[in-house]
């Protein structure tokens, strides 16, 4: 099912953070085609499961970490229990979710029986062409059982991090649905209805108590409470003249920044948005040289917050740090990146990217020390809102760090070019 590039080739310079990459073995007559993409891509929650959608209704879920032998062939991390699984869907898949999640703040002595609990119910979610859910379990590499509902592609699919087995599901038939996983789809899910066409992505807030989606083509951003399931607010921005498609969207870790990401030609852009006052903060915006269209296809927080992972059609990977004009990582310009997706490994210093062809890439990313001062922010943000921080007696200076509001919008400046193409 999988092969990899020649020794030659395989790995690139340790300059371009390439660490290996995973090629599907499509027979030549299906290479290229419609139907080879690797739409979705996600570690587990303790990350020592990895999960990628290599094309034509195949799901390949392989122990973590993979390294290297003596005579360059790939390894995988094997225990006696734990052999990697080709997951049979049927359909094309384009959305896949392992779960449960834990809370991102677990409380003292929680972490260990988390993971003990995580590993004996472990379940991998996928989204299929006919909208039908199909529920994994891990160990066994068996269907548990299918979430019907869906009239469309199911396309997004995220699990709440409070170790609950509560799945939220995007589709192509403009609704989002809420399913009770403990229920195996016998009880009818919650479901949201207001996007006027196809949802593209949708996160939770870690202290799940928001849903964010993102219309393709109705350029919505819309927020949602997952305690009431209604509608909150439609978030808007400026109203560009040209025509543009909104394509992704993550909460930070603390949850208290959205962001979305959206192209029009060749620029793309990305918007920082508080979501408890439906103001942006600030954006980052690029234009390319390539001629016509330059998407970017998707984004995602490092589980620190420091960085945005970034996926476009002229760059395998960006990295950005919201507040900085340039990038802090970028690989080498190429128009055959054909970069659909991306994920970070829970524990950061890795990011997984699928491509449009089938393969999946892992880089290694520059790894960040989070501040004292970010840290007490992050824990402060993740329990309390804009709302009431503002109501605290605090110095404005003190009031911006910790509404993010000191972040300095480049919305008017390119991207810097990478050093490769300035030597």
């Amino acid at each position: 099912m999988c092969s990899l590039k020649d020794n030659n080739r395989r790995i690139r310079p340790a300059s371009d953070g390439l660490i290996l990459e995973l090629k599907s073995a499509h027979p030549p007559s299906l290479e290229g085609r419609a139907g080879c993409e690797t739409w979705s891509v996600d570690f587990s929650p303790d990350g020592s499961w990895f999960a990628w959608s290599m094309g034509h209704g195949i799901v390949w879920v392989i122990a973590w970490p993979l390294r290297h032998d003596k005579v360059n062939r790939v390894e995988i991390a094997l225990e006696s229990n734990r052999q990697d699984k080709t997951l049979n869907c049927g359909q094309t898949v384009w959305g896949l979710a392992f779960g449960p999640r834990p809370s991102k703040t677990p409380a003292p002595g929680e972490k260990a029986a988390s993971r003990e609990r995580e590993s004996s119910r472990l379940l991998l979610a996928t989204g299929l062409e006919n909208g039908v859910i199909k529920i994994w379990d891990v160990e066994t590499g068996q269907p548990r059982f299918d979430l019907k509902g869906h009239e469309g592609i199911a396309r997004d699919l995220v699990f709440t991090p409070n170790e609950k087995l509560t799945l939220v599901s995007s589709s192509r038939d403009k609704t989002l649905r809420i399913w009770d996983l403990t229920q195996k789809g016998e009880k009818e899910p919650h479901v949201l209805s207001g996007h006027k066409d196809w949802v593209s992505c949708c996160s939770v807030s870690p202290d799940c108590s928001m849903i964010a989606s993102v219309g393709r083509f109705d350029r919505m951003v819309c927020l949602w409470s997952l305690r009431s399931y209604t509608f909150i607010r439609n978030l808007t921005g400026i109203n560009h003249k040209t025509f543009y498609l909104l394509a992704s969207c993550d909460f930070s870790p603390d949850g208290a920044l959205l962001a979305t990401a959206a192209f029009s030609g060749s620029r793309w852009w990305i918007d920082l948005w508080d979501p408890y006052t439906a103001q942006k903060l600030s954006s980052l915006m690029d234009c390319s040289e390539m001629y016509g269209q330059n998407q970017i296809s998707s984004l995602r927080f490092s589980p620190e917050g420091l960085q945005l992972a970034i996926v476009t059609e002229d760059r395998a990977l960006q990295m950005w740090e919201p507040g900085q004009r340039g990038m802090v990582m970028q690989t080498k310009e190429d128009r055959t990146s054909n970069g659909l997706c991306c994920n970070f490994h829970p524990q950061g210093g890795v990011v997984a990217t699928g491509t449009r062809d089938g393969h999946v890439r892992f880089w290694m990313v520059p790894r960040s020390v989070p501040s004292l001062c970010h840290l007490c922010r992050s824990v402060l943000r993740h329990s309390v809102s804009t709302h009431q921080v503002e109501a605290l007696p605090i110095p404005r200076r003190i009031l911006e760090f910790l509404t993010y509001r000191d972040i300095p919008d480049h919305s008017e400046a390119r991207s810097d070019r990478s050093s490769d193409e300035e030597e």
